[in-house]
């Protein structure tokens, strides 16, 4: 592993502090120093386009003004206002964060970095984000567009995802963060990353770093940051069942569960199933989900539709069929809670985009 690249050799801060002056983009969360909103944010837009997150954000803030009126708020409510954004424990490490802070904290953030990692979610990213520009503390940021910016401008040829060489960026990036300006200095790195130091097509002539990137200057560009080959991402069959408990009708019930607060997903209400499993029918696989998940009896019946849909480690195709409810009490051994709800009920929970699929198409039917 080679680390030569000393942060003496690159005076990056103010080239990147005038080129932020000179104009940057002017999201909604911009120009604050809030960190209630800022923490917000880039909780948002972990893993998630700037262009879905601004409707969220303004809904959120509209809903959840402050981290007083988010801590009170019910989890099914903040899930609610979450759904359709997916990676839901970021939504239920807020709404404990909130609490936290407001209990522990007076309801005022804790001002530094270190302070800000004891909050369930943040992690180290994050609290140099809230930091750094709501307190001006000159503390580092390294997500994927600054280890993408890094790793070019010292030409760094080993594998970015090894806990060594991540540790060997977050010293880099610590001992490159100005005293003056921590917070514009940050965002300026990530927006850098964001519109100008991009993946597969740089643009190396816009950028106010050209003539100090090592990676430019031997045209390795497109070979920073390395990566190990993407491993292949597997494929399940699952099934879900919408269990009538007296025929199925517009204004007739049926069974929602709701997932296990700690997995995948957790907090969300689905259609009751589960993984099909070798040599098992899709019917057999639903029948032995509700009885293990539910210990109810059920009867499949016709097929509603099929969703697919990828995460970030693997893909299903989700396969939803009627069914007839035929016996026993529901008991919560594989999900948190259940409720006989009708068609005109379901806005009331938050579901996974799966399931709401579902719903479109039981809509379309009834």
């Amino acid at each position: 592993m080679t680390h030569s690249t000393t942060t003496h050799s690159l005076p990056i801060a103010q080239p990147l502090l005038d080129w932020w002056d000179a104009g940057h983009a002017a999201w909604p969360w911009r120009g604050t120093r809030d960190p209630y909103r800022i923490w917000v944010s880039e909780i948002m837009l972990q893993q998630t386009q700037i262009a879905t997150v601004i409707p969220y954000y303004e809904r959120w803030l509209a809903r959840f003004p402050t981290v007083q009126d988010l801590a009170a708020a019910s989890l099914d409510d903040v899930l609610k206002l979450w759904e359709g954004l997916g990676y839901y424990s970021r939504a239920r490490h807020m709404h404990a964060a909130a609490q936290r802070v407001v209990a522990d904290w007076h309801g005022r953030f804790p001002t530094t970095a270190a302070h800000l990692q004891t909050l369930p979610g943040i992690g180290r990213y994050t609290a140099g984000a809230i930091a750094s520009i709501a307190f001006d503390e000159p503390v580092p940021v390294l997500d994927g567009n600054v280890i993408r910016v890094l790793s070019r401008l010292t030409d760094l040829p080993d594998d970015v995802t090894q806990t060594a060489v991540k540790n060997h960026l977050w010293q880099l990036a610590a001992g490159l963060v100005p005293p003056e300006r921590p917070g514009d200095y940050n965002q300026a790195l990530m927006e850098l990353g964001q519109t100008i130091c991009l993946p597969q097509k740089p643009l190396c002539l816009l950028c106010p770093l050209a003539g100090l990137c090592l990676a430019r200057q031997r045209g390795t560009q497109l070979e920073r940051p390395v990566k190990p080959p993407r491993q292949r991402t597997p494929h399940y069959d699952v099934v879900a069942g919408i269990i009538w408990q007296d025929g199925l009708g517009k204004d007739k019930q049926f069974l929602i569960a709701q997932r296990p607060l700690d997995g995948l997903l957790g907090g969300l209400w689905e259609f009751p199933g589960g993984k099909q499993e070798a040599g098992e029918s899709l019917p057999a696989a639903l029948e032995r989900e509700i009885e293990e998940e539910l210990a109810l009896q059920i009867r499949v019946g016709d097929h509603l539709t099929s969703v697919k849909h990828a995460y970030t480690h693997f893909r299903i195709t989700l396969h939803a069929f009627h069914a007839a409810y035929l016996g026993g009490q529901p008991q919560h051994l594989g999900v948190a809670d259940h409720a006989w709800v009708t068609l005109a009920d379901l806005d009331r929970y938050a579901f996974a985009v799966t399931d709401r699929k579902i719903i479109e198409a039981l809509r379309l039917v009834l």
